[in-house]
């Protein structure tokens, strides 16, 4: 059973950080290729940012240089550092495992303030 919790959202303002978690269980993050995803009030549902199992990072351009997917292989969870947020990076931040398509977490929610 694949299981996903994000935590660490919250209220910031512009110019500020934030380190959402991912805890996971039935998944290997040291092995499959983890995500971060996003979703706004009213947009569709992004990848922001993947980590594959040899490290290899991604990232859409509109957080390149901001953000950092990490992880940490003995705790099996998966984190985004997110620095200089801006009020255009305000949604629901969803952590997924990609061989795992129908599996969602709760997601936690990014607001940013101007």
């Amino acid at each position: 059973q694949v299981q996903l919790v994000e935590s660490g959202g919250g209220l910031v303002q512009s110019g500020g950080f934030l380190r959402p978690s991912c805890a996971t269980s039935g998944v290997s993050v040291c092995i499959d290729t983890m995500a971060w995803y996003r979703q706004a009030p009213g947009k569709r549902r992004e990848m922001v940012a993947s980590i594959a199992a040899f490290g290899r990072t991604n990232y859409t351009d509109s957080v390149k240089g901001r953000f950092v997917i990490s992880r940490d292989n003995a705790k099996n969870m998966v984190y985004l550092q997110m620095n200089s947020l801006k009020p255009e990076d305000t949604a629901v931040y969803y952590c997924k495992a990609l061989r795992y398509s129908s599996y969602w977490g709760q997601g936690t929610q990014v607001t940013v303030s101007s």
